[in-house]
């Protein structure tokens, strides 16, 4: 997913290998993830995308999370306007992308499981829908 604060910002579903980083988007008050040499684009990723960082990460109020793998969720769902892209650590911590300091390089390690679809493990949205087609056709 991307923040509701990015809707202006042109964007694209993360891929498991992607090199991200976090920015701060023209369009946008809000921060999030680009892939490395294409800053324009936000990378929306979905709820339990687990991503792995070069290094502890750094917030924008000076503190440091000593983790370097988190995964992807969203907060503050029933709340109209809020930031809602966060990611969750190890320990608990759930960090709002917008609060991560700009320059934090991360890896997609996994992308989530989609629930109800044939072999579940990374099918993509409407992939079932397009196998069903197919398979009324032969």
């Amino acid at each position: 997913m991307c923040d509701f604060s990015l809707d202006f910002v042109a964007s694209r579903p993360a891929r498991v290998g992607d090199k991200l980083l976090s920015t701060r988007f023209d369009n946008s008050f809000t921060r999030g993830f680009a892939e490395l040499g294409v800053p324009g684009v936000a990378v929306c990723l979905l709820p339990g995308t687990e991503l792995a960082f070069a290094q502890t990460v750094a917030c924008r109020d000076g503190s440091t999370i000593e983790e370097t793998v988190a995964r992807f969720r969203q907060i503050n769902l029933d709340k109209r306007d809020m930031h809602r892209d966060a990611l969750e650590f190890p320990s608990g911590r759930i960090v709002l992308l917008h609060n991560l300091s700009e320059g934090q390089r991360a890896t997609v390690l996994q992308l989530p499981v989609t629930a109800g679809k044939p072999g579940g493990r990374g099918a993509a949205p409407g992939q079932d829908r397009v196998r069903r087609s197919l398979q009324s056709k032969v």
